[in-house]
């Protein structure tokens, strides 16, 4: 029995939501806060001596201000929310399809990176090397071996055990040999049938033989079986 491809979606926008909200309450705040003052202001002037002119045009301007920002504000979170799941519409297409997804380099988030290939054959052991934007070797060490996709995820710490520092782009250069010695070839690429369609972190991935990549790093689409 086939299994169904999933298609999910865990939207990370949560934090930008929330900044939303939070504005928007402050303005609404301050708009009732300067209706308030206005209305009571209005009550207790001076009859001998009225509100300028000028001055009270000049508070119409900043509350009318105040209602621009207001309704800039709804109009983002709409934004924010309507593309939170556009990414995942837009790839559910990829799914049943045949699809390659390449790159070797990555930039280093939250203390990780993580990169696709494909073993072009059985590979009894695999290593990967790890150079920063200068070309310096950072990390050398084991990596996923067996044949087809896989994934390899740094922890991004050098040779040292030292934490480098997040935003940085690093390029992985895999190899790999058979249990008698002999090298299998290596791609950075995944290709394979697209089963599922996820967003993670504000990313859409696409999972291509079971490893997850990014939607971005897609380069090539054809119909399943040809």
């Amino acid at each position: 029995m086939t299994a169904t491809p999933a298609i999910t979606s865990t939207t990370s926008n949560a934090s930008t939501t929330s900044a939303l909200n939070n504005s928007l309450a402050s303005l609404a705040s301050n708009a009732q806060s300067f209706l308030t003052l206005l209305t009571t202001q209005l009550k207790n002037q001076d009859p001998t001596s009225p509100l300028d002119t000028n001055q009270f045009t000049a508070q119409l301007t900043q509350m009318t201000g105040v209602e621009q920002q207001l309704l800039s504000n709804q109009l983002l979170q709409q934004l924010v929310n309507q593309s939170s799941g556009s990414g995942v519409t837009g790839a559910v297409g990829l799914i049943g399809q045949s699809v390659t997804a390449s790159g070797s380099t990555a930039t280093l988030q939250d203390g990780s990176a993580t990169w696709q290939y494909t073993l072009g054959g059985t590979a009894a052991n695999a290593t990967v090397q790890i150079t920063d934007g200068s070309g310096n070797l950072v990390y050398s060490g084991a990596a996923p071996s067996g044949s087809g996709a896989q994934s390899f995820t740094w922890n991004g710490q050098n040779t040292q055990g030292q934490q480098q520092t997040d935003g940085g782009t690093y390029t992985a250069t895999f190899s790999a040999a058979t249990s008698t010695g002999a090298s299998v070839p290596v791609s950075n690429a995944v290709s394979g049938t697209a089963t599922a369609v996820e967003q993670v972190n504000g990313q859409t991935m696409v999972t291509i033989g079971g490893v997850q990549v990014p939607l971005s790093s897609v380069t090539a689409v054809t119909e399943a079986g040809t």
